[in-house]
């Protein structure tokens, strides 16, 4: 029998070996993603460590900070480009 391995990439390695660190739960990540939403959009400096820790680890959370992106960046006019940028470099 012959068993199938997936390899793992360089980008799966790196977000299986992100530090958590400052630790932020789903539920902490939901009640400040509008903020941090807000925060990238404007273009501001990005003082939420926890959030952005957690975001880099948990792509159910990363993509409703993206989906909240584009919603509130066509909602305001505003060129998500730079923004979402930002969200993905982590």
């Amino acid at each position: 029998m012959t068993t199938f391995r997936r390899k793992l990439t360089p980008e799966t390695v790196r977000r299986l070996t992100l530090s958590a660190e400052p630790w932020l739960s789903c539920d902490d990540c939901f009640a400040a993603v509008d903020e941090y939403v807000e925060l990238l959009l404007a273009n501001a400096p990005d003082d939420m460590p926890a959030l952005r820790a957690h975001l880099s680890g948990c792509s159910a959370c990363c993509e409703e900070a993206r989906s909240l992106l584009l919603l509130v960046a066509a909602d305001e006019n505003v060129d998500p480009g730079p923004a979402l940028r930002r969200l993905e470099e982590f």
